[in-house]
């Protein structure tokens, strides 16, 4: 690795090193206020080029960079990418071994490297703390900096302890870097470490390449085909579930069909889970299906889809994950479905925690926010950002509900049937409790075995609801469910009503009016995954990404880390035919043309003769 030039104009370290030719939002200003020699707390979305803002200053300044990472497979993909760029650096985690973890610091120490990724719980040994007094420092960089908040969600506690940096190294610059935190958590941020004087960089949660669709339950398992099928046929793809069991469900029916899935969640084997993540990492057009614990350290570039099939706890959370799409900057979507079971799920898993009472007060409030966002009739990406307080001024013209508008109606009428419904029959029934299921039968006049026995069809609202469809109706308890007329029992799944349910029932002047659910579809003029001037543009990219995969097969890493699927685009649109012309792609900096160039020149002229 060739040692980048200390005191270098960052500009010239974004086109030689890593071969961009301009920031991106306000990379630079964040950048050259680091290398002025300050503190600063950055929010930027993922994708949106966060990385750059810590390596940057790294190869501009004297010393060593500390970056601090609780997330082992991500600290590995960022140096493989940085030495891909001839970065020095390296990673001091549980991976290695005490002889190669001995080495990497002393090399750290003698000035060997100019950045070094730690784990926060080997940050917070004294061992290290002491080879660090040692080394000649340029800046600590914090990444996920929200696990240091007890409001965040994915609280650290070990993060909290970073506050000593401050009293050890009083001197040294600290970047606190993340894409996801409210104001309450940003405070926190600061507040834990003693970031007070530092200076707060916003650059906005919106990731315009990302399509927003959401969904209710309906046949879930043929929902994800008919997307994945429609949309993604051929593309990399990451799909959400609530629990283990549903991953292992899914991933069989993904496997059943055609598809390249794998599963991952905690009740896996240590290997069986590195084995499928190295997969997912390396290779083209691969399915992961997992749970949560999933995703985090992945800094795959070409995620075309991240698709949910259960409700997300927060808002924080479903940004994340969906921030895992796209990573590229090209257009990819982010699709979800739920139910009532899923909100009833949630605040049950709330209420039986052991937390104390302020934080499921502050739990409810967050599921309540993503509940609002899969409701909403409005824009989703305005609902999304309204939440991280980013106002969107316009619709975004590239979300389910701008593309396909959704229809809301008067519905006092079904709702008073319903609640009038559910009265008599918990009147008639005594302690008997009954789900949803049955007080739709009762409404559109089903003499099933249930009705009969209880004489439910003797009730005055037996059939009144015959006018409605049995999904129509399910989500008229879905919304009342969330409008808290009606209370959900979370073990035994029967219903009852509210106080605030029987004032609409006697309110002679009560208006509510519902969402109605209907299928939606992507309407013409929503965004293409890729962009081709010609077929033979498309031709020259299957080949261009065959050979990165053919190469990245060779070095054992993933493709992305040789060229990001943009980088590809761009060479088989300008179809460069000498060197020179290469070095002017966008992603293709010195050290990658110098390793990579000669062979994509080949290919590319090779189909253009």
């Amino acid at each position: 690795m060739r040692k980048v030039l200390k005191n270098s104009n960052p500009t010239d370290v974004l086109n030689t090193v890593f071969g961009y030719k301009t920031f991106r939002s306000n990379q630079e200003e964040i950048i050259r206020h680091i290398i002025a020699g300050n503190d600063a707390l950055v929010l930027m979305p993922t994708g949106g080029g966060k990385s750059l803002v810590f390596q940057i200053p790294a190869l501009c300044l004297e010393g060593t960079a500390i970056v601090v990472s609780p997330l082992i497979s991500l600290m590995q993909d960022q140096v493989n990418a940085l030495k891909a760029f001839g970065v020095r650096a390296a990673i001091l985690n549980s991976t290695l071994s005490a002889d190669a973890a001995y080495r990497t610091t002393i090399s750290m120490i003698n000035g060997e490297f100019d950045l070094v990724y730690v784990s926060p719980e080997r940050l917070n040994t004294e061992s290290f703390l002491e080879s660090l007094s040692r080394t000649k420092i340029s800046l600590f960089a914090i990444d996920e900096a929200h696990c240091v908040s007890q409001w965040g969600h994915d609280f650290r506690p070990e993060y909290t302890k970073f506050s000593m940096l401050k009293e050890r190294f009083p001197n040294i610059r600290r970047v606190a870097l993340t894409a996801t935190a409210d104001k309450t958590t940003r405070e926190d941020i600061i507040k834990t470490l003693h970031l007070e004087d530092c200076k707060v960089f916003i650059s906005g949660f919106d990731r315009a390449n990302i399509h927003y669709s959401v969904g209710v339950k309906d046949r879930e398992k043929k929902q994800l085909l008919n997307f994945i099928t429609k949309e993604h046929s051929g593309d990399s793809g990451i799909v959400y579930c609530i629990s283990r069991k549903k991953v292992e469900d899914i991933t069989e029916f993904l496997k059943a069909e055609g598809f390249n899935a794998f599963p991952y969640h905690a009740g896996l084997d240590k290997k069986t889970r590195e084995q499928n993540q190295d997969r997912f990492i390396k290779e083209d057009s691969v399915i992961m299906v997992a749970t949560i614990a999933f995703g985090m350290g992945i800094d795959k570039s070409d995620v075309r889809f991240v698709a949910h099939m259960d409700l997300p706890k927060s808002m924080e959370s479903y940004y994340q994950e969906t921030g895992r799409a796209g990573r590229d900057g090209l257009p990819s979507d982010a699709w979800l479905v739920y139910g009532l079971q899923d909100i009833v799920w949630q605040r049950s898993f709330i209420g039986n925690s052991t937390a104390d009472d302020e934080h499921k007060k502050l739990e409810c409030k967050k599921l309540n926010s993503i509940i609002g966002y899969v409701e909403s009739v409005d824009c989703r990406r305005r609902v999304l950002l309204d939440y991280f307080d980013e106002k969107y001024p316009r619709n975004c013209g590239n979300c389910d509900n701008c593309l396909n508008p959704p229809i809301t109606y008067d519905a006092t009428s079904h709702i008073q049937k319903l609640l009038s419904c559910i009265y008599r029959v918990n009147v008639s029934s005594g302690s008997f409790g009954f789900g949803a299921g049955h007080f739709i039968n009762i409404l559109i006049g089903k003499e099933d075995e249930k009705v009969k026995r209880y004489s439910h069809d003797k009730l005055s609202t037996f059939g009144i609801g015959k006018d409605v469809s049995v999904s129509q109706w399910q989500a008229i308890t879905r919304q009342l469910v969330i409008k808290g007329l009606i209370d959900v029992d979370p073990q035994h799944q029967t219903i009852k009503l509210t106080p605030k349910a029987i004032s609409v029932l006697k309110d002679k002047n009560a208006k509510v009016e519902l969402r109605k659910d209907i299928p939606k579809t992507k309407k013409p003029g929503a965004k293409e995954k890729r962009e081709f001037a010609s077929d033979k543009d498309s031709e020259l990219f299957k080949k261009l990404k065959a050979l990165r995969l053919e190469l990245a097969k060779q070095e054992n890493m993933p493709p992305y880390i040789i060229f990001h699927d943009k980088t590809l685009m761009e060479m088989a649109s300008r179809e460069p035919k000498t060197m020179s012309d290469m070095g002017k792609i966008s992603g293709v900096g010195e050290h990658k043309l110098k390793t990579y160039g000669e062979a994509f020149l080949r290919v590319i002229n090779e189909e253009l003769s």
